[in-house]
């Protein structure tokens, strides 16, 4: 399906410049960058080996584009217009083999009924909302329960089955794809037009930076987040010999349908405790259900960019570490992973990914001492989230 329908542009930056002049074609061309100014710079410069390919692939009765990014450093990520979602994301391993670390599915049809979430982009508020209802300013709103009697992940249509509006750019020392959304007022629930920009950009450094900015008509509420499921294996096996450490002194405790029940707990002295790096699947069976719950990394919210989450796999020698400015992150240990879904001949059986998605508090706009995820006319609400790759 994908192949039939690929049509657009791939450019190899160190053939930039004999393409400029057989075409003469313009720096801003996919795969451009500028000369050098002098020949100080000329000297300091050095090839980027950027290539980018996009496709134009049917899901529906509509169609989404596919970028397929790579750096030229071993690294290189797939992202669909449609969910925002991140479909493969290869990294190079100790010996420097590349290999997809991410859950997705083989085609981006597929994920028109991803009721896992694998790699999407989630919105308009991540995480659980108890009997999907909230009050702002004395009004009562009912949002889509899709998780038993509670909201999950933006509810039955969420940005992560919409059609984002979704263009290539690139910058000096990375290549960046910039995706909007208008999620109208009442949809799904939530009051106020909110438009939404997420950026995703890959560096030559083997960086994976996404940010996401919304802003509304309306008083509403806010949590945006990305469900990626990594296995820094390959998927050659589950995630519970990986070593994970959280940077998070404190979780909130839940009930028994995940809702927090409004308290902070701290971690030490219990299988909730990541402080020091740890095998996930050495208390694991100490967590009823496995884990599934929100790490405190800060109380309030600011806009300090911190380390969330530290994950290693020995056998690979592949490292990840998670930074973000929310309050907290969801771990998640791929509990509801059920074998329904199989890919390249790897099935996906509980364990065999992780999500670690930085978000402010689960069910935060009926928990008055949690961070708010209000947002206000004339406000902006910003929200960044970086994986940094290496080998160890």
């Amino acid at each position: 399906m994908v192949k039939d329908a690929e049509k657009l542009t791939t450019m190899n930056k160190k053939n930039y410049f004999y393409a400029l002049m057989l075409a003469g074609i313009s720096y801003l061309t996919i795969g451009g960058c500028s000369a050098p100014k002098n020949e100080e710079e000329k000297m300091e410069s050095k090839t980027i080996n950027f290539e980018v390919k996009i496709k134009e692939v049917p899901v529906g009765e509509n169609t989404a584009k596919v970028f397929h990014l790579d750096n030229g450093n071993g690294m290189q990520v797939e992202i669909s217009s449609f969910g925002g979602v991140i479909s493969k994301l290869s990294v190079p391993d100790k010996d420097g083999k590349s290999e997809n670390i991410v859950l997705g599915y083989d085609q981006i049809a597929d994920y028109d009924t991803n009721d896992y979430y694998f790699g999407s982009a989630i919105g308009r508020f991540g995480n659980r909302i108890a009997e999907g209802k909230f009050e702002l300013d004395g009004q009562s709103y009912q949002l889509a329960t899709n998780d038993g009697d509670n909201h999950l992940h933006g509810g039955l249509l969420g940005f992560n089955r919409v059609f984002w509006d979704a263009e290539y750019q690139e910058g000096d020392e990375s290549m960046i794809v910039k995706m909007t959304y208008t999620s109208p007022d009442g949809e799904e629930g939530y009051p106020g037009n909110l438009t939404t920009t997420l950026t995703f950009e890959l560096t030559t450094d083997n960086k994976l930076l996404l940010e996401f900015t919304s802003e509304t008509d309306k008083p509403t509420i806010v949590n945006l987040t990305h469900h990626g499921y990594f296995n820094l294996s390959g998927m050659t096996e589950d995630i519970l010999g990986h070593q994970l450490k959280l940077y998070a002194p404190k979780y909130t405790p839940v009930d028994e349908n995940l809702i927090p029940t409004g308290e902070l707990k701290a971690v030490a002295g219990t299988p909730f405790d990541f402080s020091t790096p740890r095998l996930i699947g050495e208390r694991i069976a100490q967590v009823p259900g496995g884990y599934d719950h929100n790490y405190v990394v800060k109380e309030s919210h600011s806009s300090e960019l911190v380390k969330m989450a530290t994950l290693e796999h020995a056998g690979s020698g592949r490292v990840m570490e998670v930074y973000a400015d929310s309050p907290a992150v969801q771990f998640y240990s791929g509990n509801f992973l059920d074998g329904k879904v199989t890919v390249n001949g790897v099935t996906y059986s509980q364990y065999m990914g992780l999500c670690l998605e930085p978000q402010t508090f689960p069910n935060a706009p009926n928990e008055p001492s949690f961070p708010t995820s209000r947002l206000n006319p004339g406000e902006t609400y910003n929200h960044k989230i970086q994986y940094h790759f290496s080998v160890k």
